[in-house]
């Protein structure tokens, strides 16, 4: 499945609950592209939104009107100036009688308390709690939609001290409520922190807590500001305050999002920081906080970043956690534009100063002399195979059949060498010539033969008796009857 985004196919894309769909379009190996169709950029699953429609697809009036009248009645029922004024009669509740539904995940004013009686309710919410309002609502654990995994504590910390270090004033933090809490939290403990944030997320429960100065309403895979011109001129006199100066995006998108929408809406948002819009040579700072297995996808669009070796762990993720605690090592990576030589990860968790690479990397990143790079991508030390002319996981040994390294249990049937699209070996699909992207028009490929293994010839040939049993036994059974009748 290939997603196309660009501006055109944007403004004319039918909108769904969360915003303009986009356009995708299925590629079948050695055939022609598939019909092109617009569906939620947000959800994966059509469980959360059921959006379809065929491009060129002719919608009726009525069908346009009733889809319509579903995205509004899916919508916040209040607006985010009726809920600060809600939040500022809460705060001037006294301590016992502040209170928070955790059914409805809303913050409770005092004539409300009946209505949800039965309901979980979270008593003496205190200020530092409304601070925190991560630690209040339940986070969205859908792996195909909204996955909110939050940073843990030491990765929190970690990512503002480099951002204060670094010299920066002001945070985007696009899906990074915890760090927007984090900065928002020292400011009002300290009157000389001078760190800004605005918080872009497109869980809109955080509206209950932030200002329009400190929350936007935001989907980070269509760019879409669900407040209109409003809000969208909120976040890009945020990013040219100070003439551009002093602003970085951290953005930490679902692990299951598609690269390219997040690698438009990065772009866009340096349309927005850029004030002067012929000088296209600077570069606003950005951390895209990513699986390392994303590495290539995420460079492909943007060539300048690099891939820090810091592990970045979450609270509420069985897997993703640092030492012990986690069932692996964490894979997420920060891919960031700004000079790796200039980002000090902690000495006390193993990270080291490579000299000859000019970054910093962990213990067991050794630096490769044939590579001429510190190669390790997981932690562990990888190790360098002449034949393949590179370095390669410790797990992984070279196949002679197959001509790559491998894991031992790999099946030797070739079936990830070459392009999903024509089959040649040496480029990908989304490289391939034949691709919808490089190519004007449609071609037809000859559709490639599939090996079989095995296994699989071993299966038809087990069906194909199974059927034959089947058909004598039936015919048997025809007969008997025949022989009663006479």
């Amino acid at each position: 499945m290939d997603v196309i985004v660009s501006d055109e196919s944007l403004a004319s894309a039918p909108c769904c609950p969360h915003g303009p769909t986009l356009l995708f379009v299925k590629v079948n190996q050695g055939q022609e592209q598939g019909r092109r169709f617009y569906a939620c950029s947000a959800c994966r699953d059509r469980k959360d939104c059921n959006f379809f429609q065929w491009e060129n697809e002719k919608v009726s009036e009525v069908r346009r009107l009733a889809r319509e009248e579903s995205n509004r009645s899916r919508q916040p029922s209040l607006s985010h100036k009726k809920y600060m004024e809600r939040f500022r009669d809460v705060l001037l509740l006294p301590l016992a009688q502040r209170k928070f539904c955790q059914d409805c995940q809303q913050l409770l004013l005092r004539e409300e308390w009946g209505e949800h009686m039965g309901h979980q309710v979270a008593g003496d919410v205190s200020v530092t709690q409304l601070q925190q309002p991560s630690q209040l609502l339940y986070p969205l654990e859908n792996k195909k939609s909204n996955a909110q995994y939050l940073f843990a504590k030491r990765s929190c910390h970690f990512l503002l001290e480099v951002i204060l270090a670094l010299g920066f004033r002001r945070v985007l933090s696009v899906g990074t409520p915890r760090l927007h809490e984090l900065i928002r939290l020292k400011a009002s403990k300290d009157q000389g922190f001078c760190l800004k944030s605005l918080l872009l997320d497109i869980d809109f429960r955080y509206s209950q807590f932030y200002t329009d100065e400190e929350f936007c309403h935001y989907n980070m895979f269509n760019h879409h500001f669900f407040g209109g011109e409003a809000t969208r001129e909120v976040c890009r006199e945020f990013l040219q305050r100070d003439g551009g100066e002093g602003v970085i995006v951290v953005t930490d998108p679902p692990f299951g999002g598609l690269v390219e929408p997040l690698a438009f809406t990065l772009k866009k948002l340096k349309s927005m920081w850029t004030v002067e819009p012929e000088d296209g040579t600077k570069e606003l700072p950005i951390f895209w906080i990513f699986p390392y297995f994303f590495e290539s996808r995420i460079l492909q669009f943007f060539p300048s970043f690099c891939m820090l070796d810091y592990q970045v762990d979450y609270d509420n993720h069985t897997l993703y956690k640092h030492g012990k605690t986690g069932r692996k090592q964490s894979p997420v990576r920060i891919f960031t534009n700004v000079l790796p030589k200039d980002i000090i990860l902690p000495a006390e968790e193993g990270y080291r100063f490579c000299m000859i690479c000019q970054r910093y990397v962990s213990s067991e990143n050794r630096h490769c002399e044939i590579c001429n790079s510190c190669t390790s991508k997981d932690g562990r030390r990888w190790i360098h195979c002449v034949l393949c002319k590179k370095c390669v996981k410790p797990s992984w040994i070279h196949c002679s059949a197959c001509d790559r390294c491998a894991l031992v249990s790999h099946s030797c049937d070739n079936t990830g060498d070459g392009c999903f699209v024509c089959g040649e070996v040496g480029h990908k699909h989304r490289n391939c010539p034949n691709h919808l992207t490089n190519r004007g028009t449609t071609q037809v490929k000859k559709k490639l033969p599939k090996k079989k293994s095995n296994k699989t010839i071993r299966g038809t040939f087990i069906r194909k008796s199974k059927k034959s049993k089947s058909t004598k036994a039936a015919s048997k059974q025809v007969q008997k009857n025949k022989r009663r009748k006479k």
